[in-house]
Formats: C-alpha cells, structure tokens, sequence
C-alpha cells in the first residue's frame, strides 16, 4: 500500500470540497483505495489530502495525471502543492 499526500492552499474551503467530493468517481477509477481531508487548525484554507493505492505505481501515476491537475486548477488551489509519497512503517 502506498499513500500519496497532498498539502495545498485554496481559495475557499467550501468551494474547494464541493469540487473534490465530484472528483470521487475519477479517484476510483484511478485505484484510490481510501482517502482523507485535513485542514490545519489555524487555516481552513491550508488542506491536506491523503490518497491510499495498491502501488506506487498507480499513485505516481494518478499525481501526475492531467485530470487531476485540471480538477485542482477547477477547484481554487492556489500555488503549487506539495506531493509526497509514503508506505506504512
């Protein structure tokens, strides 16, 4: 299992999960197995977004997809995010 996180900014937090939630079938079709959404506690602005796949491989993939980065432009993400990937320890 490999997680990809995600951290970013975003113009509007409401604005931006309504996007994501539509976003859902695309992220199963791309093999999320699970996912989460955080906002930090002093910037409901400042989200973090973990996506759980089979490999790494698919979740390179998904990262770089021209979908994804088309569905964050949508959905108000501003500046560049920062992507990591992570296996359980």
């Amino acid at each position: 299992m490999t997680t990809m996180f995600v951290r970013h900014k975003v113009a509007n937090y409401g604005a931006w999960r309504k996007s994501y939630d539509e976003f859902h079938s695309a992220q199963k079709t791309a093999g999320v197995k699970a996912q989460a959404v955080y906002q930090a506690v002093d910037d409901p602005n400042d989200v973090t977004v973990t996506h759980d796949f089979a490999d790494l491989k698919s979740a390179r993939a998904f990262a770089e997809s021209a979908e994804l980065k088309k569905a964050m432009q949508g959905a108000g993400v501003v500046g560049a995010p920062t992507v990591w990937f992570a296996h359980k320890a």
